[in-house]
């Protein structure tokens, strides 16, 4: 803070401060206005070391930087050098993380919570679909990813709750193992030139893509959903060539042409064809890494609910339309 300290230097050390407005003072140091109690940051702590060094009064300090003369107080009297009362910026910084560290954090997977999310696995329900069971019921839940490191943890331990998730607990590709063996698909661009803004879910049309595969690897059903919503379109398709694969995806995206932005997919061949697809829904298309699917994770948890309802061992060439409006609906 050396620039600060030259701004303090306009007071001759040794005398006593000159009044000066608040504006004034404001304008000197660029101070904005903030809330009146809340959280100190560290920019506000030299400041507020430099103002008292100088002799400034606690509520004058307080006034400066638009907070409440307790909130002044209180952080002198907690965050001085207890050896010469002393206070200092970067010790009083120190000092509030580690309280916040120590500091006994509120638990919410309760016992409770726990018995109801043990109770509704092994009623094969999902982590997710335990989210929306005991929102829907008015339920004290946690989050999904909290549920899956309950359960990972019990793997650890050498529980079973695991073999209640439709993956069983399979272990996947290490993640950054980029060495594919499903080939190169010509003219593809990866997901790492895709614009961030996708990233942050904010906005429609931004899809992702996938099969679902069926029983002998013959039929399979095309799934695409929006990252933003997580609405689903899905589709039952012959075989995995790439023209079919193709021809389905534009036709079920049609009514959605005005919003769509971008499509991710994985690199398997039947997504060969996508610069077609690109072209006729003039949107972007990009691949993700091999064995990278937490790049599609939305779509991948949701071709692991609509394996619910269509196993790996179920003949996809028995699904009729109105089961798939069923599963959508």
């Amino acid at each position: 803070m050396r620039l600060l300290a030259n701004k303090v230097e306009v007071f001759a050390l040794g005398q006593k401060p000159q009044p000066c407005s608040q504006r004034k003072i404001s304008s000197i140091f660029g101070l904005q206005s903030t809330k009146k109690m809340g959280h100190l940051t560290i920019q506000q702590r030299y400041e507020i070391s430099a103002f008292h060094s100088q002799g400034f009064s606690r509520t004058k300090i307080g006034e400066i930087l638009g907070r409440d003369k307790s909130v002044i107080s209180r952080e002198l009297s907690r965050n001085s050098d207890k050896r010469n009362n002393v206070y200092k910026a970067d010790l009083a910084q120190s000092k509030t993380e580690k309280r916040h560290k120590e500091k006994v954090k509120k638990t919410y997977f309760t016992s409770e919570v726990e018995e109801k999310v043990i109770s509704l696995l092994e009623e094969d329900f999902s982590p997710e679909q335990i989210v929306g069971h005991c929102s829907i019921h008015n339920l004290k839940c946690v989050s999904a990813e909290r549920i899956y490191q309950f359960i990972w943890r019990d793997k650890k331990a050498g529980g079973g709750y695991h073999k209640h998730l439709r993956s069983k607990g399979k272990r996947y590709a290490k993640r950054g193992a980029l060495k594919g063996s499903r080939g190169i698909i010509k003219d593809r661009i990866g997901i790492e030139q895709r614009p961030l803004v996708v990233e942050e879910k904010l906005r429609l049309g931004d899809i992702e893509i996938d099969l679902v595969i069926g029983k002998d690897h013959k039929g399979a059903l095309l799934t695409i959903n929006d990252r933003a919503t997580g609405v689903l379109k899905m589709a039952k398709i012959n075989s995995k060539e790439a023209a079919e694969v193709a021809s389905k995806t534009i036709e079920l995206l049609q009514d959605w042409m005005p919003v769509l932005q971008t499509i991710t997919s994985d690199n398997g061949k039947e997504f060969a064809y996508h610069k077609l697809i690109a072209e006729k829904l003039k949107i972007a298309y990009y691949f993700a890494n091999p064995y990278c699917s937490w790049e599609r994770g939305a779509n991948e948890n949701l071709n692991g609910l609509v394996r619910q309802y269509f196993p790996k061992k179920y003949n996809f060439a028995l699904i009729t339309e109105e089961e798939i409006i069923q599963v959508l609906t």
